[in-house]
């Protein structure tokens, strides 16, 4: 079917979509039942997740179009068209993003005694205030630049919030174009005094454009507004022709603040004149000019957030729990030696992890380490563990992908530091990005040479593993011990791995793998059988994987998808997909696991992956797919999904047309998976019974509970 001809009008554009996965992200934002904090911070993540959009993928459109082409995607449209749609829907979305701060948030917050002051509503006190601490500590700081002749448009970093002016000599016959960088090095919430009970304060911003005046002496200002760019991040690097992979992503990385302006977002009362001057300087067009009723970069209320004594703003407080099958166990080889281990966080910690390497740091029997890190905190104790263990004389081997996008210079640090400790760092692959999780424990015991593994849907990072759902294994099967270190030497050497017992891996296997499995329901299928796939997932865009669901649904397979963003297949569509159902789950924590089950005529197949099912994942980049075999892990995993397609609170359908609904119907009991989860591991973590009734499985899934 790959040969065929694409049918764009069973494809959603994945840009739209993924615009449609900030929609939902909004909707968070403005639902009155999550806690005030919770409901600002989801207002952020919108606004930095649009920042990234426009860095990678409206660059990356932009860049089509430059290079004059013409060739069109598989929903149909040509780069052109793309552009011209997605700037359409992001125009709205950023409006409903601020009407939702004016109209809703920032009365709230006032209410609420958390006050954010305008420059005219400063009372006597508060301006002679203000004048001080603009004096003392922000002058000093600030450098005021002007073009003219003699001095041209400077250079506007990415991301950084700015203030243009418009200033004339005293005869006013000459206006010069004058800009003011917004110090990132400053508080931009500036704290003022009050008679309130709560709090006060008045952006740095503002502070700035009240006293422009003692930046231009001499001269007139006759406009000003703040505005805020976003570049192109593309990184153009070139890795063939990279003698050292490492020092070509450094002087790239050096590159990126040069990237062409893809966005401008300015104040709404910003002077055309003013406005025109920088769209001529920035060298962008009006469809690009962001028009913002409100504060530019929302981001700023993560302060707002982090202020102390609101508690009863936030979700309760959460404490991720250790697994059950450890707490008895001070020696985490033995207790992984008794029992595969899932660790599905962040309801289970994430400390385990750290934990197994530290151990295997200090053991003296542990002869090897290797592990690959894609994403890692900024204060890694990961990294300080696998640095003890190389001065502990261990074997430490670590892929370190430098070409994680916006982590490159953390992994940079990273490596450079794994280095200095005595570890063999791998720069990952030419051509390649390494993403798939794995981390291998050689040790030798009595009974000769054993290896431990963990292998997991996430990151290696401590940090986002308190709000990322994801699912780790610990494994001492020997089968998944033998793959892991035919992996490590594929990574570190020249050698291919010829056979693997438990592991599928991209490039090589991993998209044939998943076109097998979904055949073979559909095989079922056409023989009359029962046939089901339910799948886990961040995004659904590979064209090939959805032709195989439409095949699997024209069959018969009943189809279960959780999707949490980007999603090109149409749901729902007579006589194509009418087999399929689509939800997304936005909620307290960000859904990253990836979990894939199939029916198989009622021997159940069970996989976790670091893959998404995306082209760039099972083509362009080393991944994990891996089976469970162990039952009572089996189990645990089908509860997970069964939950999850059972969620009438934080999960949203997908209709047909790429929008997506929250879920009509009769009144039910409310379901957020995400809390139940949590509650289900509190409970089992006081040694108390599980309730079965809070399970009404659904039949498919049912056979593995029959025992």
């Amino acid at each position: 079917m790959g040969d065929d001809p694409i049918h764009t009008e069973n494809f959603i554009n994945r840009e739209l979509s993924w615009l449609e996965f900030n929609q939902r992200v909004l909707e968070e934002a403005r639902d009155r039942s999550n806690p005030l904090f919770e409901r600002l911070k989801f207002l952020t993540i919108v606004s930095s997740n649009l920042d990234e959009f426009f860095m990678v993928r409206v660059a990356s459109v932009r860049d089509q179009i430059n290079a004059g082409l013409q060739k069109i995607d598989s929903s149909g449209l040509t780069p052109q068209d793309e552009l011209r749609l997605i700037t359409k829907r992001a125009h709205v979305l950023v409006k409903d993003q601020y009407i939702s701060y004016n109209t809703s948030l920032f009365k709230t917050l006032k209410k609420e005694e958390i006050i954010i002051l305008k420059p005219d509503e400063l009372n006597h006190d508060q301006l002679n205030y203000i004048l001080d601490y603009f004096k003392k500590s922000i002058e000093p700081v600030l450098t005021p630049m002007v073009v003219d002749k003699s001095r041209p448009f400077p250079l506007i970093l990415n991301k950084s919030l700015n203030i243009a002016a418009l200033v004339a000599d005293k005869q006013q016959e000459t206006l010069f174009f004058a800009t003011v960088q917004v110090p990132s090095v400053l508080e931009r919430l500036v704290k003022v005094p009050s008679a309130n009970v709560g709090q006060t304060f008045i952006l740095l911003e503002d502070v700035i454009k009240m006293h422009l005046a003692d930046l231009f002496r001499g001269y007139l200002i006759r406009d000003f507004s703040c505005y805020r760019i976003t570049r192109s991040a593309d990184l153009g690097l070139d890795e063939e022709g990279a003698e050292d992979l490492l020092e070509a992503i450094e002087q790239s990385l050096k590159q990126r603040k040069w990237g062409s302006v893809i966005r401008l977002e300015i104040e709404k009362t910003v002077n055309k004149r003013l406005l025109t001057e920088l769209m001529d300087e920035l060298e962008i067009s009006t469809e690009e000019v962001y028009e913002i009723n409100g504060p530019l970069d929302l981001t700023f209320l993560t302060n707002i957030i982090a202020l102390p004594g609101y508690e009863n703003f936030h979700y309760p407080s959460f404490q991720p729990l250790p697994p059950t099958q450890l707490q008895n166990h001070e020696d985490l080889f033995d207790a992984i030696s008794r029992e595969d281990i899932l660790l599905h966080h962040p309801f289970y910690s994430f400390t385990p992890v750290l934990d197994l390497v530290r151990q295997a740091a200090a053991d003296p029997r542990v002869l090897a380490i290797k592990q690959t890190l894609y994403r890692v905190s900024g204060h890694s104790p990961l990294i300080e563990a696998l640095s003890q263990a190389a001065e502990n004389g261990k074997q430490v081997t670590v892929l370190v992908e430098l070409k994680a996008r916006f982590d490159e210079q953390n992994n940079i640090h990273w490596a450079k530091q794994l280095e200095k400790a005595g570890c063999h760092v791998i720069y990952g692959l030419v051509g390649l990005k390494t993403h798939g999780k794995i981390l291998l424990i050689v040790r030798r015991e009595e009974e000769g040479i054993k290896r431990y593994v963990h292998l997991s849907t996430g990151n290696y990072n401590d940090v986002t593993a308190n709000f990322y759902t994801d699912i780790g294994l610990m494994t001492a099967n020997p089968y998944f011990g033998a793959d892991a270190s035919n992996l490590f030497n594929m990574l570190s050497g020249l050698s291919e791995p010829t056979h693997m017992y438990r592991l599928t891996l991209a490039p090589k296997d991993l998209r044939s793998k998943f076109s097998e499995l979904i055949e073979r329901e559909t095989q079922n299928a056409h023989a009359g059988k029962t046939a089901r796939i339910t799948a886990k997932m961040n995004s659904l865009i590979d064209n090939h994987i959805i032709e195989k669901l439409y095949e699997a649904s024209q069959a018969g397979v009943k189809i279960d998808l959780i999707v949490r963003g980007m999603c090109c297949l149409r749901p729902n569509v007579p006589d194509l997909s009418e087999n399929i159902t689509v939800r997304s789950i936005v909620g307290r924590f960000l859904e990253h696991s990836r979990i894939f089950y199939f029916y198989n005529d009622g021997q159940e197949a069970v996989y976790l992956s670091s893959a998404d099912w995306m082209e760039r994942n099972l083509n362009r980049r080393v991944e994990i797919l891996f089976p469970i075999d162990d039952k009572k892990v089996k189990k645990e995993l089908l509860k997970i999904l069964t939950l999850s397609l059972k969620d009438n609170v934080k999960a949203r359908i997908m209709n047909a047309d790429g929008t997506y609904s929250r879920q009509k119907g009769q009144r039910v009991r409310p379901i957020n998976s995400q809390q139940v989860f949590y509650e289900r591991a509190l409970n089992t973590f006081n040694r108390k019974k599980e309730s079965e009734q809070e399970f009404k499985f659904l039949p498919i899934l049912s056979n593995s509970y029959a025992n």
